[in-house]
């Protein structure tokens, strides 16, 4: 995408802020929201023993918030081109602030389910603002070095989120999972009004309007795919098919507002730019291939290898750890390398990884997953931090908010997505009517079959960059030969 003269006037009025304490308010943003979900998890049992409700209705605690955050966070960035960042995202994690006092507070369930909701709208705000307000506040040259932090800022909260969530309630009950957000959330507001940089203000017609009946078709649309790919457990019936029906419907009614309406939400003509639409469909397919490792992974290491519940969960922390560690260097690397070239390296790893989660497991057991994990989790943050600097370098800055919604919303899409498609490959490959009952070589044959798949779209997604960057280098010869 092209940049413009208001990016000119917006970089020379911009104010000098401290990059440490920028980057600090940023990243306990990220983090906030991160945690959102990853705690929320572990407390499942305790809640529906304190609310008496079913395991299938405490589901929504982390349902309530994901819906908010998919449905919402292309939205909510576009408003904060419109409005302000900065006044947003104080009032995004204010929002989450609260709402997190309310979940820790609430006698009643109803209660838990609404401020669940309203804390998903505000982690959407913070999830697609942060990295808006990288172009904003870090200089060129470090933006790949700031993209990582954020993504070692995400990893650190899912890795983070389970063990503090479990000490937490071992020790002062569920309400403290929630509770702990409060004073973090205000720690954020402060940074972020101190040290962000000031809106600026647009007046009468040079403020446009907010695209209203977009944002209510989109958020249909997406609320009825998220919810079909979550409903029904694993098996796909007609609920699930009238929900995808649904989010086809709504996604049409959305492509037809967006095309009449002055102010879109989102500018179809955004997509014809290959960088962009490259980056947010291997974004989405990246994601999907990351969520096998979470559906699938425990299943094979427990019902494949035997291994008891505390050694599944230190197996599975492993990943996490790589990435609070891989995300910042793999930044540096973009810096120095070149956004366009590491994405190709982090693919190519990628594809590595896959195809050794498929093999070496089945060789050397424990060691040989835990060996795998170590080659797919750094590829995968060296394409994050290169396909969020690539895709966010010549963003327009009244279009950063939205754009940055984008790239979330991919992400999302392709978690979401993984969940069901991948843990429906894992199903189909093992062939047992019930999991419990399936033997190790069948659990080990759908491992196999699972990552096997992972890794032909790995390959796609490394096609369609591959792809990309051609078309880059063929659009820049032709504008030389003139």
């Amino acid at each position: 995408m092209t940049s413009t003269g208001y990016d000119a006037q917006a970089s020379a009025a911009k104010p000098a802020a401290p990059a440490f304490w920028v980057l600090t308010s940023l990243s306990l943003s990220m983090l906030l929201s991160s945690l959102g979900t990853s705690s929320a998890n572990v407390a499942l049992p305790a809640l529906a023993d304190a609310f008496g409700v079913s395991f299938q209705a405490v589901q929504w605690v982390v349902l309530a918030y994901l819906l908010s955050i998919t449905t919402l966070i292309v939205s909510v960035g576009r408003l904060g081109d419109i409005t302000g960042r900065r006044r947003l995202l104080v009032a995004g994690i204010g929002l989450f602030t609260a709402a997190s006092a309310v979940s820790g507070l609430t006698p009643s369930f109803a209660l838990m389910i609404a401020a669940r909701a309203a804390q998903g709208i505000g982690a959407a705000v913070m999830m697609a603002l942060t990295m808006a307000f990288v172009g904003e506040t870090v200089a060129k040259e470090r933006t790949g070095t700031a993209m990582g932090l954020l993504g070692t800022m995400s990893a650190i909260g899912t890795a983070l989120g389970p063990s503090l969530g479990g000490a937490l309630i071992a020790c002062c009950g569920w309400r403290a999972i929630f509770v702990v957000n409060v004073p973090l959330g205000l720690a954020a507001v402060l940074l972020a009004r101190r040290h962000l940089p000031a809106d600026r203000r647009l007046q009468g017609r040079e403020r446009p309007r907010f695209d209203g009946p977009g944002t209510l078709f989109l958020a249909f649309s997406l609320g009825a795919y998220a919810l079909a790919m979550t409903a029904g457990r694993g098996s796909f019936g007609v609920l699930n098919v009238a929900l995808l029906a649904t989010a086809a419907l709504g996604l049409g009614l959305f492509l037809l507002v967006e095309a009449k309406v002055a102010s879109p939400l989102v500018r179809l003509s955004m997509f014809r730019d290959p960088g962009l639409s490259a980056g947010l469909s291997t974004n989405a397919l990246v994601s999907t291939v990351m969520m096998a490792t979470l559906v699938v992974g425990p299943f094979y290491l427990s019902r494949g290898l035997g291994l008891d519940a505390a050694a599944v969960g230190l197996v599975l922390s492993i990943g996490p750890v790589i990435s609070a560690f891989s995300g910042v260097v793999a930044g540096r690397i973009v810096d120095r390398l070149g956004a366009a070239s590491v994405v190709m390296v982090g693919l190519v790893a990628m594809v590595a990884g896959c195809l050794a989660l498929s093999l070496l497991p089945g060789i050397a057991g424990v060691a040989g997953y835990v060996a795998a994990i170590a080659i797919l989790t750094p590829g995968y943050q060296l394409f994050q931090a290169a396909n969020n600097t690539a895709v966010m370098a010549d963003v327009a800055t009244d279009r950063r908010g939205v754009v940055s919604g984008l790239i979330n919303l991919s992400r999302n899409l392709g978690l979401v997505t993984g969940a069901s498609v991948m843990g429906a490959v894992f199903a189909w490959a093992v062939a047992a009517s019930d999991m419990a009952t399936a033997s190790p070589r069948a659990v080990a044959a759908g491992l196999q079959a699972t990552f096997a798949v992972a890794g032909l779209l790995t390959v796609i997604a490394l096609a369609i960059a591959a792809a990309s960057r051609m078309f880059a280098r063929g659009s820049a010869h032709s504008r030389n030969a003139l």
